[in-house]
């Protein structure tokens, strides 16, 4: 559709765009978003640090700001993305697509890394991404692996899974080791069971995508163990993306690229 970042920002901010960013803008870095009252921004970013393999911070904003000046320029994340959830105690997430009616000068923005800034680079290496092919996200499951909590914050790790052909797993795990600033490489890999996952046919957030054969299943942290500790906190309101609709920023991916670490696999 569009292949720069601030281009497609533009077309999500008329309107005109409400569906996945999952391959769009291609080579810029996609975040998840999470916007929460001044209060709780410090305990919030402490676990995010204390559990960065899931949840590695990529930019705060000042207090009362919709921008994050360090990754876009003409950035508004009130229009900007193309689905919100608006996060209420004893309510369902109300999905939106814009949320300037209940910006408030007390919300502080906070961009967390996703795991679509390594797809450029797996493609590049040759590496079938189905999920990308199909148009979704892919799936997500709670697992029975407990983060290390701050203040309000805790609770279980979740983790995307991905299935790639048993002759790619090497360079999968090579090529995404070196994105530590976006969830690294994989922390496990084969059965689910290990994480205390019973069924990936049933994910808990996403989409259904099964292994064909000759396919490994391969896990990642997921920044959405951010969203489930500010769910289980209890705190009054905060906001995140909708499911698949990142920020998109001027960023780019092969800023994130670092010398490979020890991971978990």
């Amino acid at each position: 559709m569009t292949s720069s970042a601030l281009e497609l920002r533009h077309v999500i901010r008329r309107g005109d765009y409400t569906g996945l960013t999952t391959g769009r803008a291609p080579g810029h870095v996609q975040a998840n978003l999470v916007v929460l009252p001044q209060r709780h921004v410090d305990d919030f970013i402490a676990f995010c640090n204390l559990n960065a393999f899931a949840c590695p911070v990529l930019g705060v904003g000042t207090v009362g700001s919709p921008n994050i000046p360090a990754l876009g320029t003409d950035l508004d994340v009130r229009t900007d993305l193309p689905g919100y959830h608006i996060h209420r105690p004893g309510l369902a997430p109300e999905e939106v697509t814009d949320i300037s009616d209940v910006w408030r000068d007390d919300l502080v923005v906070v961009a967390i890394g996703c795991w679509f800034s390594m797809e450029d680079a797996l493609l590049k290496a040759g590496v079938r991404l189905r999920h990308v092919e199909l148009g979704i996200q892919g799936p997500l499951f709670t697992t029975k692996v407990e983060m290390r909590g701050r203040g309000v914050f805790g609770g279980p790790l979740v983790v995307s899974m991905r299935p790639f052909a048993k002759e790619s797993v090497p360079t999968v795990r090579e090529v995404t080791r070196r994105f530590s600033r976006v969830h690294g490489g994989p922390i496990h890999m084969g059965d689910p069971a290990t994480l205390g996952i019973s069924n990936i046919a049933a994910p808990d957030f996403g989409e259904v995508l099964n292994p064909l054969p000759g396919e490994i299943p391969m896990y990642w942290g997921c920044g959405l163990t951010a969203t489930v500790a500010l769910q289980k906190s209890g705190i009054d309101f905060f906001i995140t993306h909708a499911p698949g609709k990142m920020l998109v920023t001027d960023r780019l991916n092969d800023s994130l690229e670092t010398e490979p670490e020890s991971t978990f696999a």
